[in-house]
């Protein structure tokens, strides 16, 4: 009752033309819009009006003054106002504050929002963040666009120019080359279409991913901490895979690293350092390290990879090589082939930096509707990161121990492999 004793007052000094007067009022205004039907008698009038009322919010949570609800509606105050209170009992609406009231049924809207989304290609990291949007969208009444940029920038490219025939209102665009973000950046600009480059930056678009360098220097420190208490800091050689199409940001990671195994063992600055290109399937980037292994012999080697293709790749090219015991390796992503191989018995991967890619769809779809919204976004949004190592990866992870218990050394390497044979180091 104390509600609504208050709400009655938001309308004590407006005068009242009378119940009469307003529907003739109404009806007036009914019959000069256009395109509008004649009305059926068996319709009630005052559940199509609540209906006006509820289209007037865009999206669940909206938050509506009572002005702007009779703005969007074309209604008079008071019939916005008892309709915004009937709609309150009715559980669909909620009063937030005098005169502001919150969508709490959803959208209830002709056209939905439509989302474009190119993922980057058939990889596990792709697949689970292509699931997580897939799920948001369907929760947000959203309509998702998808297409497949396969690894190639000129299937980008022709997405690109789809997603602007298909009129979507945001895309979420999810490429790995750098030097064609300009050109897709300047497409989505002149359609007038907001963007949000997921992982690889793309000018002028809200950036949403990996803080590159913070998750470089979290894998590079730990690395230099295994070497400390294992090898006594004595290391021979410093690999790092990288991944060069994807462009400055990326090296971040690489340099990130570095600077995090020069703080725990600032004698590596003198360690001889290689850069090999880790782009491409687990064979090709395997055999990129069986042929450096071949020409430069296998000594102490720490390995720091751009991502867990990479260092899956490079674990095997060291066992094949009878040297195990002589690499010590950090991947990024901790998808699930590094998960399975954080829980071997005596691996020699020392952590793998985690991105929880299935967490993204979420994230992705806030952040996509509150632009749509025209709410004030930060330009870049990072993921948070956490080390994974044998110790932890069942407590951050505990629902994938039951597909490998009971795997023996060769038996999970086995596995581990087979997961990342057919895909792609391009990951960034």
């Amino acid at each position: 009752m104390a509600q609504h004793r208050q709400d009655d007052h938001e309308l004590e000094c407006e005068p009242s033309d009378g119940l009469g007067t307003e529907l003739a009022a109404l009806a007036g205004r009914a019959g000069q819009r256009s395109g509008e039907r004649n009305g059926d008698r068996n319709e009630s009038q005052t559940v199509l009006r609540a209906c006006e009322v509820l289209k007037a919010f865009h999206h669940l949570g909206e938050e509506l003054p009572l002005t702007e609800v009779m703005r969007r509606t074309h209604l008079p105050k008071t019939t916005s106002f008892r309709l915004l209170r009937t709609l309150i009992h009715g559980g669909l609406i909620e009063r937030v504050s005098a005169g502001v009231y919150r969508n709490s049924f959803g959208p209830v809207s002709e056209r939905p929002f439509r989302i474009g989304f190119a993922t980057q290609g058939d990889t596990e990291f792709a697949r689970e963040v292509t699931r997580g949007l897939i799920t948001a969208a369907a929760r947000e009444h959203v309509q998702l666009v998808t297409f497949n940029n396969r690894y190639s920038a000129r299937e980008a490219l022709r997405n690109a120019d789809a997603m602007i025939r298909e009129q979507v209102d945001l895309v979420l665009e999810f490429q790995t080359y750098e030097r064609v973000a300009p050109v897709i950046a300047s497409k989505f600009l002149a359609a007038d279409t907001p963007v949000i480059a997921i992982e690889v930056p793309h000018p002028g678009a809200t950036y949403f991913g990996a803080d590159n360098y913070k998750a470089g220097l979290m894998g590079g420190r730990a690395l230099g901490r295994w070497a400390r208490d294992h090898w006594d800091g004595r290391v021979d050689q410093l690999v790092l895979l990288d991944l060069p199409i994807a462009g400055s940001l990326l090296e971040l990671r690489s340099a990130g690293l570095v600077d995090g195994l020069r703080a725990e063992l600032p004698e590596i600055a003198n360690t001889p350092l290689v850069r090999l290109n880790g782009r491409g399937t687990f064979e090709q980037v395997l055999e990129v390290l069986r042929k450096f292994l071949r020409r430069r012999g296998a000594r102490k080697t720490l390995v720091g990879a751009v991502n867990d293709v990479c260092a899956l790749a490079a674990l095997r090219a060291f066992d094949e090589a009878g040297a195990a015991q002589l690499c010590a390796v950090m991947g990024q992503n901790a998808l699930r082939g590094a998960r399975t191989e954080l829980r071997r018995p005596g691996t020699r991967l020392v952590g793998s930096v985690a991105y929880f890619p299935e967490r993204y769809g979420d994230e992705l779809m806030a952040l996509a509707l509150n632009i749509l919204q025209h709410k004030s976004v930060p330009a870049t949004v990072f993921v948070k990161h956490q080390l994974l190592t044998p110790r932890n990866v069942d407590l951050i992870y505990p629902l994938d121990e039951a597909s490998v218990i009971g795997f023996g050394r060769s038996s999970a390497t086995g596995r581990r492999d087979s997961e990342y044979r057919n895909q792609r180091g391009v990951h960034a």
